[in-house]
């Protein structure tokens, strides 16, 4: 992989990226890595696809590719690797989000949310959910359902549609988590919508995939320090 890395040139290519692989169309499993230039300054990363990783990023493509070979580790697990990660953030002025995420994609769906759910859009950019969105999407909304439970949607990495979901404790076990992963894809503005989790939050993966999420890759996101 290290000996693999380019630099795509372009602002769409993070979204062009994206796009494809959101029809199932992936960069060749090669063991290279692409660089390619942030699609905006709020956050740059990796996406990691199999084989393949794509660095978004206004760093210099030759000192990623030094630093991944200087890494100790199996050279197709270098750009996830810790360390290279940590030193990406630091030289870049930024801190990782919390943890490696599962991507995931869904095609949207025709048709409105099941009325059951009693759905009301809130406008509290107070809320918890809507204040942690706000740091990586931009137009961002927030659905209440009646049962106890939120859905967010905003416009995040390269303006791709992106949504989360919580359900309150109480109401946990009882498919509510599976019907709200299925109103955002009724939901969204665009023709998909994407999703990450936590791989060790196994009830979270059980549920984007059990709305018709498709795991396309892992992700790092990094803002500003």
């Amino acid at each position: 992989m290290t000996d693999q890395v380019t630099a795509a040139c372009g602002p769409n290519s993070l979204a062009q990226f994206l796009d494809s692989a959101a029809r199932g169309v992936f960069p060749p499993p090669d063991g290279g890595v692409t660089v390619v230039p942030q699609a905006n300054q709020r956050v740059a990363g990796v996406l990691s696809f199999t084989a393949h990783s794509v660095i978004f990023t206004d760093q210099d493509p030759e000192w990623i590719r030094t630093t991944l070979a200087a890494t100790p580790c199996d050279p197709l697990a270098a750009s996830m690797n810790p360390r290279f990660l940590v030193a990406l953030a630091e030289r870049a002025g930024r801190r990782m989000n919390d943890t490696i995420d599962l991507l995931a994609v869904a095609g949207a769906l025709p048709g409105r949310p099941d009325p059951e759910l009693g759905l009301k859009e809130i406008d509290d950019p107070s809320h918890p959910r809507v204040a942690r969105a706000m740091k990586f999407r931009d137009e961002v909304r927030m659905w209440a359902a009646a049962a106890g439970g939120v859905l967010v949607l905003g416009r995040g990495v390269a303006g791709r549609w992106e949504a989360a979901i919580e359900v309150d404790e109480g109401v946990r076990g009882r498919g509510l988590g599976r019907q709200l992963a299925v109103a955002v894809r009724q939901l969204v503005p665009g023709p998909v919508v994407w999703a990450q989790q936590p791989p060790g939050n196994a009830r979270s993966v059980r549920t984007f995939q059990g709305a018709g999420f498709r795991p396309v890759g892992s992700e790092v996101l990094m803002v500003r320090a």
